[in-house]
This record gives C-alpha cells, sequence and structure tokens, in this order.
C-alpha cells in the first residue's frame, strides 16, 4: 500500500479530492494535523477537513496533533461520530514551535509523558489509533524506549520517519536505527521518509521484506506519477506526463479559487502547491523563479500558462 504522507498547507482536502482523477497508485492518506480546540461547531472548517462525507477522493485518516490526552480524546471521539474510525496521533512534527511545547516531536524524548498519553486515552478511545513518529527529538536511540511502552497498547500501526525532529528535513535518513526498530515492536509498521523514485523504494523493500506499507510525502507531490510507476512499474511519456500536470494544476486552480479570498491568497496558494509540484519537468527551476515573482491572478495564469506551452511543444 501507498500513503500519501500529510504536508500542512498543501495535501488538503480539495488537493486529496482532485489526485485521484489524475494520478493512480495512492491508497490511503493521512491528513495535516488538527489541533484541539475549546470550540470546534459541527461546520469548522478543520472538522470539514477530515469529514469523510465531504472527502471523496483518497481515503484518509486524521491526524491530531496535542500533548494532552483529555483534549485528543475528545476530538478524537468527535471524529470517529462523523464516521472516521482511524484517527492518528502526530508525535513527528519537527517543527522548533512545536517541538519546545513539548508537541510532536518533542514528545519522543520524554517515554513517561507518552506512556501516561496512551494510558489515559487509549481506554476512552472510540476509534483505532495509529501513530506517525521520529526516531527521537534529537537523538536516534530515543525510539527503542518508545517501543515497548507501544507494544502495551493495541495500535492500529505505526509511520516511522528515520530522522530526528533536529534534523527536520535535512540530512540522511536514519535506515539502520529503522531495521533495529522492526526487530523490537509487535506493531505493524509503515516505512516513511525520502522515497522519490521506484528504484529507491525497491532498496527498501528488498532490505525490509516485512514492510509492505510506503508513506511518501515530498517524492509524490513533486511527481504525483510516482506512486503508478512503483505499482505498475510503467511510466508514461513525458509529453503526456505534462498535459495531464497541467489540466491537475488548472482543476486545482479553480477549484481553490472558489474557495479562497482575494486574488493574492489564490496566487499564495498555488506557490505552496509548486514548492514540490513538478519536480521531473524540464527547466523547473526557471519556470518556479518565475511563478515566486508574481503577485497577482491574471500574471500568475499568464507565467504558468506560458511555461506549460513551452513545455508541450
Amino acid at each position: 500500500m501507498i500513503y500519501l504522507a500529510p504536508l500542512q498547507g498543501t495535501t488538503d482536502r480539495i488537493y486529496r479530492t482532485l489526485f485521484p482523477l489524475y494520478f493512480k497508485g495512492v491508497d490511503l492518506a493521512i491528513a495535516p494535523f488538527i489541533s484541539p480546540m475549546k470550540k470546534m461547531k459541527a461546520d469548522h472548517r478543520l472538522l470539514k477537513e477530515v469529514d469523510p462525507h465531504e472527502n471523496k477522493g483518497i481515503p484518509t485518516i486524521p491526524q491530531i496533533m496535542t500533548a494532552h490526552p483529555g483534549d485528543f480524546v475528545t476530538l478524537a471521539n468527535r471524529l470517529y461520530d462523523m464516521g472516521c474510525a482511524t484517527v492518528n496521533w502526530n508525535i513527528g512534527c519537527p517543527f522548533p514551535m512545536v517541538v519546545k511545547k513539548g508537541r510532536g516531536a518533542g514528545i519522543l524524548c520524554y517515554p513517561e509523558r507518552v506512556a501516561a498519553f496512551l494510558e489515559e486515552a487509549v481506554p476512552a478511545l472510540k476509534p483505532a489509533l495509529s501513530i506517525k513518529l521520529r526516531i527521537g527529538t534529537a537523538y536516534p536511540d530515543e525510539v527503542f524506549a518508545l517501543l515497548p511502552i507501544f507494544d502495551r497498547f493495541s495500535l492500529e500501526e505505526l509511520i516511522i520517519h528515520p530522522r530526528t525532529g533536529k534534523q527536520m528535513y535535512e540530512g540522511e535518513v536514519d535506515i539502520d536505527t529503522f531495521g533495529e526498530s522492526l526487530k523490537v515492536t509487535k506493531h505493524r509498521v509503515v516505512y516513511n521518509g525520502d522515497i522519490d523514485s521506484a528504484e529507491k523504494l525497491a532498496q527498501l523493500a528488498k532490505r525490509f521484506g516485512s514492510i509492505d506499507r510506503w508513506m511518501i510525502g515530498r517524492g509524490l507531490l513533486g511527481n504525483p506519477f510516482l506512486a503508478e510507476e512503483i505499482k505498475f512499474a510503467t511510466e508514461k511519456p513525458y509529453p503526456e506526463k505534462v498535459r495531464i500536470l497541467r489540466a491537475f494544476h488548472d482543476h486545482l486552480f479553480a477549484e481553490y479559487a472558489q474557495v479562497l479570498c482575494g486574488p493574492a491568497h489564490i496566487v499564495n496558494k498555488m506557490k505552496e502547491i509548486w514548492t514540490y509540484l513538478g519536480s521531473f519537468l524540464d527547466k523547473r527551476d526557471k519556470i518556479l523563479k518565475k511563478i515566486n515573482k508574481t503577485h497577482h491572478r491574471d500574471n500568475y495564469l499568464d507565467v504558468v500558462n506560458r511555461a506549460f506551452d513551452e513545455l508541450e511543444k
């Protein structure tokens, strides 16, 4: 199975809904995290983002980030009542402002806090629970204090990114620590981290024969054809990929234009998408430089259309 990783500000409900209309191979998505709020009405935009009735694209598991078990349970059970059979606990977010508050990857160096959280939360949960984590806050061996704790609870799976929070997205993934982790957990494990080609996944699959679930984030956003290239061992001709990517882009633009207020908002949103989009495109750096200089809707569309026209020649 191939999972679409959660990327805050990018893999939202609209993106997940349109993605399978143009690209194949993704089986499941984890939504970008929600932090519990005391007052969340039924029509709150964050709840709408993960409401199964509003998500018609990739089947999606909502993700919650908090260090407070009571808040987690309240939101998780509300999501269950909306139709979400599984929720995910984010203890992997590496951003410094999150880590400083002891949330995300900031809790990984406190195994006693993780244990206390699960002891209170798990018995009260209606949905099944999966956990997305890194191998530590600052040190990769921190995961080995956590895995025995996880084994005390019934969990759907562990999604492990083999970097520390301190690393952010820099440096090499720690494949050795990931391999050792597999030996000391009873839970199903999903691999997450730096899969950017079918060849890379094949190498990982050869090394870790017990893994059959893979989460891909930046590699899949950059090359949305990656999942089908992995699953079906085929690759579309470059001109066809350009045409499909253009149609996807135009559909995204049209949908975001309906919900975002003001021309600057839609341009900024599309710039976020272009942070990753089209990594396989010829002269992508030159295209991205021109896009980032735009500030108005018409100017943006002119630049992008000219770029796609040139690519399609």
